[in-house]
């Protein structure tokens, strides 16, 4: 799984709610998605940003989607997490027993815990409230490069 295909499966509706915290939280990083998505679709960046924030939620969606706008879905993820939602980032890196500082990961390439705790730890990450952003923290983890990690693709219904 790569972060397009976050992007891909995301609905319009988990979009649109990702996009108003990024939007309140970290602007910069929301403006340069619109300017993004805007390039993306040939139209002037001016021009998305005028539109209701549903389109220009949906717009960045739509071209986050794209394999060639992979490093920029990665980065969008990076920030929503490290910076607008970093408690569930850190409660799932410390859940599965990563060494981090502050959120980012020690190990560049951290190795797949055994198939038991990596479900145990999924299944209570899951369950311990309903936030819809843990799924999309899971799926987001998935996708980052650094980590391979076939269970927990497998978990998510990502098996290749």
């Amino acid at each position: 799984m790569r972060s397009f295909q976050v992007f891909a499966a995301m609905s319009p509706e988990e979009a649109e709610r990702m996009m108003k915290v990024l939007s309140k939280e970290a602007p910069a990083m929301f403006r340069q998605a619109v300017d993004a998505a805007a390039v993306s679709i040939k139209a002037r960046p001016v021009y998305l940003r005028r539109q209701p924030f549903e389109k220009r939620a949906a717009a960045v969606r739509r071209s986050l989607s794209r394999i060639m706008a992979n490093p920029v879905a990665d980065e969008l993820l990076a920030v929503y997490f490290l910076e607008c939602r970093k408690d569930l980032l850190l409660e799932w890196l410390d859940q599965i027993g990563l060494a981090h500082e502050d959120g980012t990961l020690e190990d560049e390439a951290p190795e797949q815990p055994d198939e038991a705790k990596l479900t145990g730890a999924v299944e209570k990450y899951r369950a311990a409230d309903g936030d819809p952003d843990r799924d999309l923290l899971l799926r987001a983890f998935a996708a980052q490069s650094a980590v391979e990690w076939p269970g927990l693709d497998k978990l998510l219904g990502f098996e290749a």
